[in-house]
């Protein structure tokens, strides 16, 4: 992370936000959509998901969209892989970072991606191998991502001692960071802070991220809660698009511009223009008019006086 910057936001709407929409958003406007939000500051983006198009025909351009997204200075380029090879595709495309999903909840991964969490771990083990075999230029980041790790449509509640056992097991097959998820909007401040303070005891070297969802209205609560329990990296979408197909009525991610409004005002640098960003929903709403986005900062503005962290120096 750059010392410029005290907590780093990732849009995660191309993936996604766009993944259960079925109205495919033009390339163009998807590339332009990256330009703009990463001229805004925004310093990652995962801008695909490698799966197979027949089941998510929305990344049927997602080499393309790496493609450019490569070409912007300064701009980590992150993607999701299920499988390896997912993360084959993904290498070939040379992405600075791939994010593996998995679901700590048994039910949710049979349903995601047909197999057991025991299952998902064997195959990151051979996705790590591979990564291992590659020169050391070519080797992406590998964060692991626990979907479903604080509630589930279909369990209800996760033990923590679940997460904690998946949790470890994605680190000793060589992870290089983890990511948290609130896949389906369940948790709470407090499970969030019980959690991640869990998870960190375990690995205390392990660099941690948040993953929520603003389906109950709790999301910016809990990226609170993941701040006092020392989480510095945190996944948001733009407009709050995204949600999930498991989870019905449910609303998307937390919102990138309430998020970056909030760690802003909190004196957290993101190095993010907040004002930049609100611009950039006009290109969303260009390419999906029919969705409908979310977001406080977007409707009411920014206070008079709002003197955002970044642009003060440490």
């Amino acid at each position: 992370m750059s010392n410029k910057i005290d907590v780093e936001v990732r849009e995660v709407g191309l993936r996604d936000g766009l993944q259960n929409i079925s109205t495919f958003m033009p390339t163009e406007l998807k590339t332009a959509w990256i330009t703009a939000e990463a001229a805004a500051g925004v310093p990652n983006i995962e801008v695909c998901s490698f799966v197979p198009v027949k089941l998510i025909p929305q990344f049927a351009d997602a080499m393309d969209v790496v493609r450019h997204a490569r070409n912007i200075d300064g701009l980590a380029v992150s993607a999701l892989v299920p499988n390896l090879k997912g993360f084959e595709r993904a290498v070939e495309a040379a992405v600075d970072e791939v994010d593996f999903v998995m679901s700590v909840s048994e039910s949710h991964n049979k349903s995601n991606v047909r197999r057991s969490p025991e299952e998902s771990v064997e195959d990151f083990k051979r996705i790590t191998a591979m990564r291992n075999e590659l020169p050391p230029d070519r080797r992406p980041k590998i964060v692991a991502g626990m979907a479903t790790a604080l509630g589930c449509s279909f369990e209800g509640k996760i033990s923590l001692d679940a997460v904690r056992r998946i949790a470890n097991a994605l680190a000793e097959a060589g992870a290089d960071e983890l990511a948290i998820a609130d896949t389906v909007g369940y948790a709470d401040p407090a499970l969030v802070k019980a959690t991640f303070d869990a998870v960190r005891k375990d690995l205390p070297n392990m660099t941690l991220h948040a993953h929520f969802h603003d389906t109950r209205g709790l999301g910016l609560a809990n990226v609170v809660a993941a701040l006092e329990a020392g989480v510095r990296h945190f996944d948001a979408s733009l407009g709050g698009l995204g949600g999930c197909q498991f989870a019905p009525n449910a609303t998307g991610n937390i919102n990138m511009e309430d998020l970056v409004f909030m760690l802003e005002s909190m004196g957290l640098r993101t190095g993010v223009n907040v004002e930049k960003l609100v611009e950039v929903r006009d290109i969303i709403r260009k390419g999906l008019p029919e969705e409908p986005l979310t977001g406080a900062v977007a409707k009411a503005g920014v206070p008079k006086g709002y003197d955002p962290a970044s642009l003060h120096s440490a």
